[in-house]
């Protein structure tokens, strides 16, 4: 398959500069039954994320006696994208992906104030275009303060990689599919620990370095968004209406 040009005029398909966010929506306290939500729409991507918990551990012999267990589930539904059109349940993918997000939050969620609990972490992908686990990432994390859930910092990332040549921030689903390297990472935003990083392709050992540094500037702004939806969450009362 020949691959599809991804500059025109010096520029990505989209218009974006190579160091330029796709538009960012974030809202927190959507869902009126669990005890935070989120909804992120990032570029095309439309996730959304419910917490439940900390509530009783299910099997009870499952619980442990000095932490609450993390429980994560990311499903894309069957019609996020055409590359998903008609499938339903778990697959491999979904169950990676589920894995390193539980993994992301295992060292930030301060899960020892709550013995012998569970706290489930929902994440449902209702569009996808490119990106959808760090726009997951940033969904739960805003779900998770809004569930009131105590951690020692918040977390946002962002996918970078490259491609036609170039380093690029926030792939679309283009240069996702059809560029040379993707790599999203995220970082908890006080100490800028690296809690979650996936790559596919190839980077120099400079353009990872690179890379790594115009993700954790690109992130800041992801955090400046994630911190206005929870102040506008403890504002509104009842919750916030999310308009698709």
């Amino acid at each position: 398959m020949e691959t599809p040009e991804l500059f025109k005029d010096g520029k990505r398909l989209d218009g974006r500069a190579l160091d330029e966010l796709r538009p960012i929506r974030i809202i927190a306290g959507v869902l009126k039954e669990a005890e935070g939500s989120a909804f992120v729409e990032w570029g095309g991507n439309k996730v959304i994320c419910g917490i439940y918990g900390p509530r009783e551990c299910i099997p009870k012999h499952g619980a442990s006696p000095y932490t609450a267990l993390l429980k994560c589930r990311y499903t894309m539904s069957p019609f996020a994208s055409l590359e998903e059109h008609g499938r339903t349940g778990p697959n491999r993918r979904s169950t990676e992906i589920s894995k390193v997000i539980r993994e992301a939050f295992g060292g930030v969620v301060m899960s020892g104030e709550f013995p012998k609990t569970q706290i489930d972490i929902y994440v449902d992908v209702l569009q996808a275009e490119g990106g959808t686990r760090i726009a997951a990432i940033a969904a739960a994390t805003v779900a998770l303060a809004n569930a009131g859930i105590p951690m020692k910092d918040m977390i946002s990332g962002v996918a970078v990689g490259k491609a036609g040549g170039q380093l690029v921030v926030d792939l679309g689903k283009a240069e996702d599919n059809y560029g040379e390297s993707d790599m999203p990472i995220a970082f908890t935003h006080r100490d800028k620990e690296i809690v979650f990083l996936q790559m596919d392709g190839k980077l120099t050992p400079e353009e990872l370095g690179n890379c790594i540094d115009s993700a954790m500037e690109a992130s800041e702004k992801v955090y400046a968004l994630q911190s206005e939806a929870l102040r506008k969450s403890y504002e509104a009362e009842g919750g916030q209406e999310l308009d698709i």
